[in-house]
């Protein structure tokens, strides 16, 4: 039988909040637009950008909203190139991929990062090898839509009933449930846990060994 475990990046694998708050704060800046705090910002991780963009600045026109999420792209890209850029795995995450991956689960990751963004951030922590399929917003409607689930079980030759999706938003929890996959919650991330249960996700994890037991169910 077909094992599939997908995770979301931010929140979930690294704790990139700092850089992503900085980045935003960046694009804002560009737009001459006033950010948000950085806990509004924290809240909208795991959307696209664009939709990111249209929660935390409604009332921009199209072009400044725009403008924002290229200057976002910018300064990320630029604190990466710089050596500034810090993403931390969560303690205890490669050690729980290698474990999955020897025991011959399939691995993915959904995340709203780009393309780009994503690969440079497994290879940094030398996690991506471990991972099958990765499905990022460049190619996808923004979660909560399905579509980036639907293209990981494609990839993994895998049923929703044979996966399950680990995140640590609400905007997870809502995407396992419309693709009919499992859905864990980690509370360590952006969301609250009474947030996620909420959402329907099945059980959040407070820790990396909880997280490895509900995985294997």
């Amino acid at each position: 039988m077909t094992r599939l475990a997908i995770f979301d990046c931010d929140g979930t694998l690294v704790d990139g909040q700092a850089a992503i708050c900085e980045a935003m704060e960046a694009g804002f800046a560009c737009a001459e637009l006033a950010a948000p705090d950085r806990n509004t910002i924290r809240r909208m991780v795991g959307l696209s950008l664009p939709q990111a963009l249209l929660r935390l600045a409604p009332d921009a026109s199209e072009d400044r909203r725009a403008v924002a999420v290229q200057g976002y792209k910018d300064s990320f890209f630029a604190a990466r190139s710089e050596g500034r850029l810090r993403e931390p795995l969560f303690d205890g995450m490669a050690a729980l991929l290698e474990r999955l991956h020897a025991e011959g689960w399939l691995l993915a990751v959904a995340t709203g990062k780009s393309d780009r963004g994503l690969a440079a951030c497994l290879a940094t922590h030398g996690i991506a090898d471990y991972f099958i399929s990765l499905q990022t917003a460049d190619r996808h409607p923004s979660k909560p839509d399905p579509a980036m689930l639907e293209a990981a079980l494609f990839e993994a030759g895998a049923s929703p009933g044979e996966a399950v999706m680990v995140g640590d938003t609400v905007f997870d929890i809502a995407m396992a449930r419309a693709a009919g996959v499992r859905a864990i919650g980690v509370a360590w991330g952006y969301h609250e846990p009474d947030e996620l249960r909420d959402a329907g996700a099945e059980a959040v994890a407070e820790t990396m060994e909880e997280l490895e037991e509900m995985i294997r169910g």
